[in-house]
């Protein structure tokens, strides 16, 4: 029996330390959230994983959309039609979370994350928009605009 409460207290322990640190753990990237704060990973042609920061500590992204590609499994879509896509959906998403217009914005720019060819035959259509700083320094507060 008292094996039983030890496991039991470990595997407690395990699931609120991943709850409490959770923005400070490496994730999937397909996990990110609006108002996720994050490091864009550097010099990488396909990202699988990001590292989590609170807001208010050091990071150099901040997502500010995340919605599906419309398409079905039509044909993988090349990059005009992804960068169509973030013209029509992240800009207006950038706007509105940071109170700032993006085509006059003289401090941020955006990111984004596109599924892979196969991830988009087996169904994955997630886009990720983010913000970056034009001079790619960290920043250790959000960009989200007051509400």
């Amino acid at each position: 029996m008292r094996g039983w409460i030890v496991r039991i207290a470990i595997v407690a322990a395990i699931a609120i330390g991943a709850f409490i640190f959770r923005d400070r753990i490496s994730s999937n990237a397909g996990d990110l959230s609006v108002g996720d704060c994050f490091d864009e990973p550097a010099g990488l042609d396909e990202v699988k994983d990001v590292q989590h920061h609170p807001c208010t500590e050091s990071h150099t992204s901040e997502v500010v959309f995340v919605g599906d590609h419309p398409g079905g499994n039509d044909a993988y879509p090349d990059e005009a039609t992804f960068l169509d896509f973030v013209q029509t959906q992240c800009v207006p998403a950038f706007n509105t979370y940071t109170g700032k217009d993006f085509s006059t914005d003289t401090e941020l720019d955006m990111g984004y994350f596109f599924p892979t060819a196969d991830g988009w035959k087996s169904g994955d259509h997630e886009m990720i928009c983010y913000v970056i700083r034009l001079d790619k320094a960290p920043t250790t507060q959000s960009v989200k605009a007051a509400p």
